[in-house]
């Protein structure tokens, strides 16, 4: 404490009236969690980034979440539900809870929230399809009701945060609302109480949060420039928590006895966007992709000639699967699919120079093939994002492997927004590194590949993964929909990964484990989700910060990073250092890995 007083009192914010003392305000109990990825937007019908999917978790109730134990829905504001004989009309009731500027939670609100992304196409970006098979959706004090126009069997993993309708029903322009006014309100154990873009976002518990209050007072997230320095902020004790790393990134926190290093299967896939020729929703061309990627030939070539292993054993340090199919990762059992026998595309250059041979791509005296017709190179740009060495490194090697099959490859390197806009919006690339963080029921995943997310005219809308659109995947995609048998919707969805396999808007290259590390002297406890070894961060639920707890260096609860007022932060090139003070001082970073979108 002493400490604490001797900052104060260095920087001038000690005052003390003669005769009288201080008290001593009690220690806040905070953790700070690093992230490597900014905040895309803290309006959740237009964020699509991992972490701003996890932060909305932290801030929003959802008509249910995964139980912590078997992901399996359970209740949260809907505390319970029930639907007709045919599966087409679903009534929720909303629990009894007060937003948290104190106004009572109602169905009116639900009601609101999905009415306005059916009828605003704006609202439709970060989770469109989750509300494109509804009919109707209406309010009566707390009983929500939802027709639709077909069966649907993921109605109780929707993706969707319920917002307060006396907020955001005075916003005039969805598309355009930062969301950025503090403190927010909303229904889950935190609130949002400061945010500034690229540096952090404060979280302060929510005392009247159904579940009860958070054991923690305070969630830091904080935003560094690069994985590197994540790590050195973990290892002087600046922040607690880091989660996502990059394999060489994790390796290096072995040694250091006050880190535990957590290594799980993970829930994303990796994979490269193909520019297979984009449109948007009115089928009119968009972007400037290289036209020979339209040709499934092309693209199958580009397959034949990854040699995947490699990747996973050189680029992700063997901490990976190599993806010989699905989008969907491994750790979801039920909705796996894997290519196999004549199917199974594998490493085989000689194969993806006989397509491309047969389909007419002659090689010029330079090596590199041209268009069937002589009109042009096929010479294609590899977008990924900037001070990522893992994706440069991905890029040595794809540059190489294309080089032996007549293929040209140069690397284009861009910021998080800029990588989100060409790649989803634009389609000003030819390939680009991307990946998704598939939830326990992937129909969100699958739905950022209809003919409905690509962008509207206007550049509205979206949130396309692909820009993919196909009437066998489409139709593949509504059977699943109103399948209400599990082993044989998960039979559907799996012939729309093999369609996306085939067909090869993406190619997934690789499923990431989850790889995260903690200071073991700031963290007591924390569940990971699902609790039988789990994910902490980036995990499918708000469990894991929900549970967490703190220590001292004795043993005993204390405020970790609030009882200690200044913070170190750390410039982000060139070692500048800038102090903000306050409640506390955070460290100003910012990176987008793999552009990890959810």
């Amino acid at each position: 404490m002493r400490k604490l007083f001797a900052a104060i009192a260095a920087l001038g914010l000690l005052v003390v009236s003669p005769g009288t003392a201080q008290a001593a305000e009690p220690a806040k109990k905070v953790v700070k969690v690093g992230v490597t990825q900014s905040v895309d937007s803290m309006n959740p019908f237009l964020a699509v980034r991992l972490v701003t999917g996890a932060i909305q978790r932290l801030m929003y109730g959802f008509l249910t979440v995964p139980d912590s134990k078997t992901l399996q829905p359970s209740p949260d504001l809907a505390e319970s539900w029930k639907t007709s004989p045919d599966g087409l009309t679903w009534t929720f009731t909303i629990r009894q809870a007060k937003w948290t500027d104190g106004q009572p939670i109602t169905a009116d609100d639900a009601a609101w929230t999905f009415n306005k992304m059916i009828t605003d196409d704006a609202a439709k970006f970060g989770n469109g399809p989750a509300v494109a098979n509804f009919a109707s959706v209406t309010a009566n004090g707390q009983e929500l009701t939802i027709k639709l126009k077909t069966p649907q069997a993921s109605m109780l993993d929707n993706p969707v945060p319920i917002m307060p309708k006396h907020i955001w029903e005075k916003v005039k322009d969805i598309s355009k609302y930062e969301a950025d006014e503090f403190p927010t309100v909303g229904s889950g154990p935190y609130k949002a109480v400061e945010y500034k873009k690229d540096q952090f976002v404060r979280l302060e518990a929510n005392p009247d949060y159904w579940r009860g209050r958070p054991k923690i007072d305070e969630l830091q997230v904080i935003f560094y420039d690069n994985p590197a320095a994540s790590i050195v902020g973990l290892k002087k004790g600046d922040i607690d928590l880091i989660g996502r790393l990059n394999p060489p990134d994790f390796e290096a926190l072995k040694g250091d006895g006050n880190i535990v290093q957590w290594n799980t299967q993970g829930r994303r896939a990796s994979y490269l966007q193909i520019n297979h020729g984009a449109t948007t929703t009115d089928n009119k061309p968009i972007g400037d992709g290289h036209p020979a990627l339209k040709d499934v030939r092309v693209r199958t070539a580009l397959h034949y000639a990854i040699d995947k292993q490699k990747l996973v054993d050189e680029v992700q340090n063997g901490l990976a699967k190599p993806a010989d199919g699905s989008i969907v990762p491994p750790l979801y059992k039920d909705f796996f699919w894997e290519a196999s026998g004549g199917e199974k595309v594998t490493y085989d250059v000689a194969k993806a120079n006989k397509i491309l041979d047969d389909a007419g791509y002659k090689k010029g005296p330079d090596g590199i093939r041209t268009m069937p017709d002589g009109s042009r190179k096929l010479q294609f740009r590899f977008s990924i994002h900037t001070d990522t060495p893992i994706e440069d490194k991905l890029a040595e090697y794809l540059t190489g492997w294309f080089k032996d099959i007549g293929i040209g490859l140069s690397t284009k390197r861009l910021d998080s927004t800029k990588f989100t806009e060409e790649t989803g919006v634009t389609a000003l690339f030819d390939i680009a590194i991307s990946g998704w963080s598939v939830n326990p029921d992937p129909e969100e995943v699958l739905g950022t590949h209809l003919c409905s997310r690509r962008p509207t005219a206007s550049g509205e809308g979206g949130g396309t993964e692909s820009f993919y659109c196909d009437p066998q995947y489409e139709d593949l995609y509504l059977q699943q929909q109103k399948e209400l048998d599990r082993p044989k919707r998960a039979a559907i969805i799996k012939k729309m990964e093999e369609r996306l396999y085939t067909d090869a808007p993406v190619i997934a290259l690789y499923y990431p484990n989850d790889l995260e590390g903690y200071r073991k002297d700031r963290i007591a406890s924390i569940t990971p989700i699902p609790e039988d070894n789990g994910l902490l961060y980036g995990g499918s639920g708000y469990w894991p910060f929900y549970t967490v707890d703190t220590v001292t260096a004795d043993g005993g609860e204390d405020g970790i990073g609030g009882g200690e007022l200044a913070g170190i932060i750390g410039g982000v090139a060139g070692g500048a250092v800038v102090v903000a003070l306050g409640a506390f001082v955070v460290m100003r970073r910012r990176q987008d890995v793999a552009d990890e979108r959810e």
